[in-house]
Formats: structure tokens, C-alpha cells, sequence
């Protein structure tokens, strides 16, 4: 992938752009192989099994985001949409060649909204202005959800008084206003209201889905404006789908999905007869996941808005699933749900990491657990970053 921003010394988010995208997978392989080595490779009779790697998941090399998380800055004339320079000011990144050409295409249009609502961009170094970022993720369908992160609520007016302009020229389906007063380093606030009538974006993932689940071939997943989705569409659809490949070998009666975001590994894994449990910290979340499985007719499937370490170290044993299902965020899911499940009787444990040092610490602490097979999905090219989804048997 060529760049312009990366050649002029612009951006360096990419920091693997301009090398060859095989030589990319192939070393991000080696670097994960290599980190999970050593936990696996266990002490004398402790030995574990050989580990099985899968061929890695690539998608393309650009065009992949879903997400366009930019930070406003510049002028109310002249807004800069992109990432901000050593000095505070604006970089425009408008035209990055990551986003989905839908994203691409939208961000122009959303620029000039911003000079049309006189949305003044927020100058961290004076303090003042309105406008902080930008957050546009757009669904498989082409759909829009557009979000506006304000310092505070001076500006909703005029974002709804010129919200049907914007609408007329992209797709709009969810639009928000994220509040955030604090100067400093957040992305976004707790407090978010919602503009439109609708208030969640559906992510249709092309899966193969059981021929007797309700709700037809596809996996259709709600993103409320504070959900978490995993930004790459078609590589998040390869992983839910190795995910539910290897539940079907298992065949588990019951699945806990911890840290289950909007439901997507649940509501991928749901089968006729099985009982899915999704824990998630996040109530909106959980509001998502609760409205997909709603709409699949999965009586079977229950969503908990909880700490998902809390409560499973909450639950009797009696209750124990067959299958556990973790997502943690980069900080892994730690000593005391790995505590857990090692005295607990859960036969198979399915981890999904983006963060394989972590995942490393956590499967050395489950010495009871073969991890037998595993396959990297290449989520983020042109970066370091990866997601390995493991699979864990107990002896």
C-alpha cells in the first residue's frame, strides 16, 4: 500500500506501511508464535501438546476500517479532520486510504457540516472550542452512525437544524452527540444523546449461520453509539466464524461468552438446544446484544450487564458451562478469572487476544489447559497490531 500522508512525514500510525503485505502476516506469525512459546512449552511431565496453527486470515490490505476516529481540529471554515501535530495544530487525514471507501467518501460531506453548524473545533492548547472528534462507523449496507464528541452541549442546536442536510447527502441511520468537558486524553464521555429516531446500527455480518436458527443466514449485530465492534467487517466475520466452527466439534450443551461486547461470539456460537450466557460491563451493550438475539427468535440466548470476572467467580458450580468463550481487552483477563478456571470444570476455553503478550501470561497460569489449536486474523495491516483466537482443552 502507498501512502501519501506516510511519504510527507505526516502520519506514522502505519508504522509497517511500505512493506510487503505477505511479509507483514508472515512476521506478525512469528512474532505471536514466538510470545506464546514459552508458556507452552510446559516442565517435564507438565508438557504440553503440540500446538496446531491454522493458516492466518487477511483481508485487504487498505480499505478495511469501518471506523473513522478523527480528531477535529483547525478552523470553523477550514475544519482539519485527522490527528493532531507535535504542536497541538491539526493534520488532515481526510482521505486516508484505510477507511472503507464509504468512510472515505463521507468524511468531505462531515467536514463541511462542520462549517455549516459552525461546530468550532476545539484548540487544546487555548482551551477553547466545542468540537473535540469525529466518530463515523458505517455498516456492512452502507449505513452511517455519526457521532460528534462536543465539550458540551452549546452546539446540539445547530447540529439538529442542519442535521436533515446531512442526511440528504450520506446515509446517515444513528446520529449522537458524545459529551466530554474534561481537557485531556479521552476519546469520549459517559453522557451520549442521540439525535434520530434510531438509535442503533445494524452490522449484518455474511455468516452461514445453522439452516434451523431463526432469523435467516446472517449474523445481525446492533452497535449502539458507545458499543465496541471490531473495526476490520470481514476479518471480525472470519473470526466468529473459526470461533463457531470449533464450538460445532465441540458441541457444547451450554457457553459463556465473557466480556461478550454486543453479542457477537454468543450470538455467533447459539444454536438450537444451547444455553448462551453474554457478560458484558457495558449496559448499552448488552441493550445490544439483547435486541439482535430479540430479533433471531434466540430464546436461549441471555445477556448480563456485569464485571464478567465478578460474576463468574458469583456463579455455583452446578452452573459451570461446558464451553467458555473470553475477549478481554489488551490487559488480558488476569489471575483471578484464569484462577477460576483452573478449579473450575470447564472442558474447553476459547480465547480471543489482541494483545499476545498478555494472552502468553494467561495461558501460562492454565497449566490444566492444552491450548491445541490457534490461527492469527490479521485485523490491523500496515500496523503490529493482531488478533489470535486460541483454543484450550482440558487434560
Amino acid at each position: 500500500m502507498q501512502c501519501d500522508y506516510f511519504d510527507a512525514g505526516a502520519c506514522r500510525s502505519c508504522t509497517w506501511m511500505g512493506r510487503a503485505y505477505s511479509d507483514q502476516v508472515a512476521e506478525k506469525q512469528r512474532l505471536v508464535a514466538d510470545l506464546l512459546a514459552p508458556a507452552l512449552a510446559g516442565r517435564g511431565p507438565a508438557r504440553r501438546a503440540p500446538l496446531t496453527w491454522l493458516p492466518p486470515v487477511t483481508g485487504p490490505e487498505e480499505g478495511f476500517r469501518n471506523k473513522a476516529k478523527m480528531v477535529v481540529a483547525g478552523t470553523v471554515d477550514a475544519p482539519t479532520l485527522g490527528i493532531l501535530d507535535p504542536r497541538g495544530g491539526g493534520t488532515d487525514l481526510r482521505h486516508c486510504g484505510l477507511h472503507e471507501p464509504g468512510l472515505h467518501d463521507a468524511l468531505p460531506v462531515l467536514a463541511e457540516h462542520v462549517s455549516r453548524a459552525r461546530l468550532a473545533p476545539y484548540d487544546v492548547t487555548t482551551r477553547r472550542g466545542e468540537l473535540k472528534h469525529l466518530l463515523v462507523t458505517r455498516a456492512p449496507g452502507g449505513e452511517l452512525m455519526v457521532r460528534w464528541v462536543l465539550r458540551s452541549t452549546e452546539p446540539e442546536a445547530r447540529l439538529r437544524k442542519h442535521l436533515a442536510w446531512l442526511c440528504e447527502r450520506l446515509p446517515v441511520a444513528v446520529a449522537s452527540v458524545n459529551i466530554q468537558p474534561e481537557h485531556k486524553a479521552v476519546l469520549e464521555g459517559e453522557r451520549e444523546i442521540v439525535l434520530t429516531e434510531r438509535a442503533t446500527l445494524p452490522m449484518e455480518l455474511p455468516m452461514e449461520l445453522p439452516v434451523d436458527l431463526p432469523g435467516g443466514a446472517g449474523l445481525r449485530l446492533h452497535l449502539r453509539p458507545q458499543s465496541f465492534f471490531q473495526t476490520n467487517t470481514l476479518v471480525a466475520t472470519a473470526l466468529y466464524e473459526q470461533a463457531r466452527a470449533w464450538a460445532a466439534e465441540i458441541g457444547p450443551a451450554s457457553v459463556w461468552d465473557l466480556y461478550g461486547g454486543v453479542g457477537g461470539f454468543a450470538l455467533a456460537l447459539a444454536a438450537p438446544g444451547r444455553a448462551v450466557t453474554g457478560v458484558e460491563i457495558s449496559p448499552e451493550a448488552v441493550a445490544s446484544a439483547q435486541q439482535s438475539a430479540a430479533e433471531a427468535g434466540l430464546a436461549d440466548a441471555r445477556f448480563v450487564a456485569a464485571d464478567a470476572t465478578a460474576w463468574a467467580l458469583e456463579q455455583p458450580a452446578a452452573s459451570h458451562p461446558d464451553l467458555v468463550v473470553v475477549n478481554p481487552p489488551r490487559r488480558g483477563i488476569g489471575p483471578q478469572l484464569t484462577g477460576w478456571l483452573e478449579s473450575s470444570e470447564v472442558g474447553e476455553v476459547l480465547y480471543s487476544s489482541c494483545n499476545a503478550t498478555t494472552l502468553a501470561r494467561d495461558l501460562a497460569a492454565l497449566p490444566s489447559y492444552d491450548v491445541v489449536t490457534a490461527r492469527l486474523l490479521d485485523m490491523f495491516p500496515q500496523t503490529t497490531h493482531h488478533e489470535v483466537l486460541v483454543r484450550l482443552r482440558r487434560r
